[in-house]
């Protein structure tokens, strides 16, 4: 059987390229088709057969400004020659071209941010450097129509769509009109898996890329009333304004090895989860790590929190009700380990036999 793989981009780790770095393992001589690689970001695919657009020629920090580039390049990549094709797309990749005798199945980790769920947000905050905000902003206003239409067509290409959440599948009915199956990202847990210990937990901690819809100002203004430690790991284009929004008692760290950021997540009363995500897989870190999630109550984060056992939510993005369930989760008594076990179901080990399963479902019923 000939497989391919294909997704937006490969230019930085985060969960979409985590997918994409297991269905590489499960389908090893599988190539892999995307509209930019930035190796030095990824050696994680040090050997496969990574096969780009023309985009490749543009610079990666360009990558937000080529939706409709990237829809013109996958709307004419032709893979009708392969019996499967697994596209792992929250944006352009999900339109390839298949043949008839194809089976294209799709990841999907969202229908496309930009058109539809964070619509608003990407409007009103781009999260551009260099002032460009106004250009991305223009051009959003300008194509958003033809946009919009091509990523629906698009969105009908695959012959079966997986979810990565509830909530994205939901999204995907409500914005694609088309049903979908959950299998839940893979996590790496047993690197964060919770080690007993008797030292003490002491202030917060919240992670990921620092872009204006994560919400980090929020955790860092509440950690400010407080007055209680918060540290603040990754960066992104909200970096610095974020640095001056934080008291003496908020640390940033933009440099963490794995181990450091085990340290951090095991020595931390809770985890912050302030925004909406379509999953959330540092929220799950934190879990396997042993420590509870203070957690916005929207989006995939209620796949994997459970109320008042692995963690607590608040319901509007205010800082009193992010303080009460700080406060909340702080007087709590959690049982770290119950709270460790709880995220073995999002393991590495779970997503690669689940998408097996599926897939062999799929070629059994289509008689492969």
């Amino acid at each position: 059987m000939k497989v391919a793989i294909v997704c937006d981009w490969l230019t930085g780790i985060g969960g979409a390229e985590r997918v994409v770095y297991e269905l590489h393992n499960i389908y090893p001589d599988a190539p892999i088709y995307t509209s930019q690689f930035d190796s030095k970001s990824l050696d994680w695919f040090e050997g496969a057969d990574i096969r780009t657009t023309w985009l490749q020629k543009l610079p990666k920090s360009l990558k937000k400004f080529l939706p409709i580039l990237r829809a013109y390049a996958f709307s004419r990549l032709d893979l009708s020659e392969y019996d499967l094709v697994i596209s792992s797309s929250g944006a352009e990749a999900k339109g390839v071209k298949t043949g008839p005798n194809t089976i294209h199945i799709c990841y999907c980790h969202s229908p496309t941010h930009y058109y539809w769920v964070r619509h608003g947000e990407y409007l009103d905050k781009p999260g551009f450097p260099f002032g460009l905000n106004w250009i991305a902003k223009a051009s959003l206003k300008l194509f958003i129509g033809p946009l919009k239409r091509w990523d629906k067509r698009a969105a009908k290409k695959p012959d079966y769509i997986i979810a990565n959440s509830n909530y994205t599948k939901d999204n995907i009915k409500k914005y694609y009109k088309r049903d979908s199956d959950v299998i839940f990202p893979p996590v790496e847990t047993d690197r964060f898996r919770y080690k007993s210990s008797d030292e003490l937990r002491h202030g917060f901690v919240i992670a990921g890329r620092q872009s204006p819809y994560k919400r980090f100002d929020l955790a860092i203004e509440a950690a400010n009333e407080m007055k209680i430690p918060l540290v603040v790991i990754g960066d992104g284009p909200d970096h610095k304004r974020l640095e001056k929004l934080a008291d003496r008692n908020v640390t940033f760290l933009t440099k963490v090895n794995d181990q450091e950021m085990v340290n951090h997540f095991q020595s931390a009363i809770a985890f912050i989860m302030p925004n909406m995500d379509d999953f959330g897989i540092v929220a799950v870190e934190a879990l396997s790590s042993g420590t509870p999630v203070v957690a916005y109550n929207k989006g995939g984060s209620q796949d994997y929190i459970e109320l008042n056992k692995t963690g607590v939510f608040f319901e509007k993005q205010t800082k009193k009700n992010l303080i009460d369930a700080l406060e909340k989760a702080t007087a709590k008594s959690w049982d770290y380990n119950y709270i460790s076990l709880s995220a073995d179901k999002f393991s590495v080990a779970e997503f690669r036999k689940n998408i097996k399963e599926y897939i062999n479902t799929i070629l059994k019923e289509r008689g492969n």
